[in-house]
């Protein structure tokens, strides 16, 4: 076994078993105009992550290990959105609303896009996911059994929302989870920092968290 220094405690991994899961960097949530700013969020914060997370995916595209790309979008008649979730808070706009850039959160539409910076090459797997987790309602769980993986460093948006909750389904699972920490953000900086503090607490109770550096450091060592 080879290590990644982290927090709690190093961090454990086999190169054959590791893959990175980029969480949700979506033009609408994280490109002026789109659905997160609509939500009064300055996306700016969001934004600050990219070349770190750019870091991240170029490491791992130079090892030839597997990468993984999510987007939270729904069908373009909505069936998969609950009326709970598109109902939910007092928005200028909605999921499924005409926005700046197409309709909101609406799978093909160029606000559901990854940005263009961090835009997946060939044999990148990218996952639609209609809810916070990328386990829920997608065949990640079956794609992840097929390549092997047991581990996964995740980074992307927003860290106690769609991040969080995915490393808690993967824990759920019997996966390994490791966060970096300068590749994910919060439209609230406190929200970001709890969400770490809880993730690592109690022995890792759900994951390590660690930096970008680090990672690659130990991914390369």
């Amino acid at each position: 076994m080879r290590l990644i220094t982290a927090q709690p405690f190093d961090f454990e991994f086999k190169t054959s078993e590791i893959a990175l899961i980029v969480i949700d960097m979506q033009r609408d949530f994280v490109e002026p105009g789109g659905f997160g700013e609509t939500l009064g969020n300055d996306v700016s914060l969001l934004r600050s992550i990219i070349p770190k997370t750019k870091e991240l995916l170029e490491g791992f595209r130079e090892l030839g290990l597997p990468i993984i790309h999510t987007r939270e979008c729904h069908k373009p008649d909505l069936s998969d959105l609950p009326d709970a979730k598109r109902d939910r808070g007092n928005p200028s706009l909605r999921i499924g609303d005409e926005g700046p850039m197409g309709r909101i959160l609406v799978s093909g539409e160029p606000g559901a896009d990854i940005i263009p910076e961090l835009y997946p090459i060939e044999n990148e797997i990218v996952i639609d996911k209609p809810g916070k987790g990328a386990f829920y309602q997608t065949d990640l769980p079956q794609i992840l059994t097929k390549i092997g993986i047991r581990q996964l460093v995740f980074a992307g948006v927003t860290t106690e929302v769609c991040v969080q909750t995915t490393m808690r389904e993967a824990n759920d699972r019997g996966f390994d989870c490791i966060l970096a920490k300068d590749a994910t953000e919060s439209y609230f900086p406190e929200f970001k920092k709890s969400a770490i503090d809880m993730i690592k607490a109690q022995g890792a109770i759900v994951g390590w968290v660690s930096s970008v550096d680090e990672i690659l450091d130990g991914l390369k060592s």
